[in-house]
């Protein structure tokens, strides 16, 4: 095995960082299967890796817990160009992946389509930061709607909260995301339901007049409700704030 005194190179890191994004806090362990895989492959032991993604959730002000302390630069560093350019910092942990012979384990059911006439470059760069986005929100949130505890994978969606088209920033940061079920993701993105500052779920005017029985099973039920917040990544306030200003249909 090579030695763990040696320094962490670049893709080693971002090998790490994209581990971190797609695993559940509570696994980020020497034991979970998918560490000790990527480990071999970086030539890292398992307990250096696991390590490795503790420091990282260290840096990461969604957790209300702190890693260990002792962050090196280059880690410092590789966080704060992921939260300047989520979109090249994904694309750079996907480059690093492939360089490694890394494959993501978990599957995951396509539900966005991408604008025609472009190149297959810049759509391929799409899709491979979007499947990124897509892992990360459902595995923070358990494959299970935040509204309703929905678990059929086949009928969640991941919602961006400030709209894909209208935050190119904030495509690929798992923190513009929730996991909801089709009808709430379709209610969210339309303006019809969004989340107060408390994580609390709010209907517009128009969902509260409407007293048709679907609608008070599917969204009265849960008004005033806060959803099921992740262990880590958590919505940021301030893309909350952009949704309940810009697209929440606030007046009837």
């Amino acid at each position: 095995m090579a030695s763990e005194r040696r320094r962490w190179t670049r893709d080693e890191l971002l090998v790490a960082l994209g581990l971190y994004l797609r695993l559940p806090f509570g696994q980020l362990h020497q034991r979970h299967p998918e560490i000790i895989a990527c480990a071999e492959l970086l030539g890292r032991t398992p307990s250096a890796l696991a390590m490795k993604l503790t420091n990282l959730a260290s840096l990461d002000d969604s957790l209300d817990r702190a890693g260990l302390a002792n962050t090196s630069n280059a880690d410092r560093e590789i966080w704060a160009e992921m939260q300047d350019d989520w979109d090249a910092t994904t694309e750079a942990i996907a480059d690093a992946e492939a360089h490694f012979g890394i494959a993501p384990v978990l599957e995951i059911h396509d539900d966005e389509s991408f604008p025609i006439g472009e190149d297959v470059l810049t759509t391929s760069k799409r899709r491979r930061g979007h499947d990124s986005f897509r892992r990360s929100v459902l595995v923070a949130y358990g494959f299970r709607c935040c509204v309703t505890g929905l678990s059929e994978q086949r009928l969640l969606r991941v919602s961006h909260i400030a709209p894909w088209r209208e935050d190119e920033p904030n495509r690929a940061n798992p923190r513009n995301g929730l996991c909801l079920s089709a009808i709430h993701d379709e209610a969210f993105d339309c303006g019809l339901i969004t989340l107060d500052a408390d994580f609390r779920v709010l209907l517009s005017p128009q969902l509260e007049a409407n007293t048709d029985e679907f609608v008070e099973v599917a969204f009265h039920a849960y008004s005033g409700q806060q959803i099921s917040l992740p262990d880590k990544l958590t919505p940021h306030p301030e893309l909350l704030a952009y949704h309940r200003e810009h697209i929440f249909l606030a007046s009837g």
